[in-house]
């Protein structure tokens, strides 16, 4: 009972560990550490590895892409110009059937309309004679306008036509002084603005034959219309010829 308290303290107190496993746990642990960051060399050469495969995949794949892009581009353009050079024939041997046959159906304008270079035109000779305003709403009504001459191979070929008292779409004047060849007409210039300008006060431009005159446009001439002629279909060459061949 008078026992001294320090008893319990020496009959409960722990033995001390043997120096030599410590030394074993810590080379234990250092082993460990080391073969942990082994591993990760390893794993992150691994996945270096990888990734630069993957690069070089991707950087293949571009490569790849571009080239199929390229050849693609090629292709197209071959096409087109394939495209092209086979409208440019298709249109020339239609002229020469359309020389021979004005309502050969490889022509790319409507029915009585003639075709020339790139346009369609439109003679209104046995139909009632119009004013400047009221013509170009009638060749409005056929998504065409009144007739422009801009180059020699259309002068030429409205000379031909021998044109009389027709409406031109030259631009509006005040005055009626302005008139010559038809040679002349280049440099003047063709009306771009909406018809509803126009008054009873000014001059508008019609062929005579060879010359060009001015003439107030509430007075009244004939009417000749103009619109851009449509592709020629090459088609309709192959099948027109197919059909005259079987007669």
């Amino acid at each position: 009972m008078g026992e001294h308290p320090g008893h319990y303290r020496d009959t409960f107190s722990y033995p001390p560990v043997p120096s030599h496993v410590w030394r074993q746990g810590a080379l234990a642990l250092t082993l460990l550490c080391l073969l942990l960051l082994i591993g990760l060399g390893v794993f992150g050469a691994i996945c270096m590895e990888k990734l630069n495969k993957l690069q070089n995949f991707k950087e293949e794949l571009q490569r790849n892409m571009s080239l199929q892009l390229m050849q693609n581009t090629n292709s197209s353009q071959k096409i087109r110009n394939l495209s092209i050079k086979l409208e440019e024939i298709a249109t020339k041997l239609c002229r020469e059937l359309y020389t021979k046959n004005k309502e050969h159906k490889c022509k790319p304008c409507p029915e009585e309309w003639m075709w020339h270079d790139d346009k369609c035109y439109l003679l209104h000779a046995y139909q009632r004679q119009e004013t400047w305003q009221k013509s170009d709403e009638i060749c409005s009504g056929y998504n065409a306008s009144l007739l422009t001459i801009k180059s020699k191979s259309v002068l030429e070929f409205m000379k031909s036509l021998k044109l009389n008292n027709y409406w031109l779409r030259l631009s509006p004047r005040k005055d009626n002084t302005k008139y010559g060849n038809l040679d002349t007409i280049f440099p003047l210039n063709w009306f771009t603005r909406n018809t509803s300008v126009i008054n009873d006060q000014m001059y508008c431009g019609y062929v005579y034959y060879a010359n060009f005159y001015y003439i107030k446009c509430t007075e009244t001439k004939n009417i000749i219309c103009e619109k851009l002629a449509q592709p020629v279909k090459t088609e309709s060459i192959l099948m027109s010829e197919i059909l005259d061949g079987r007669k």
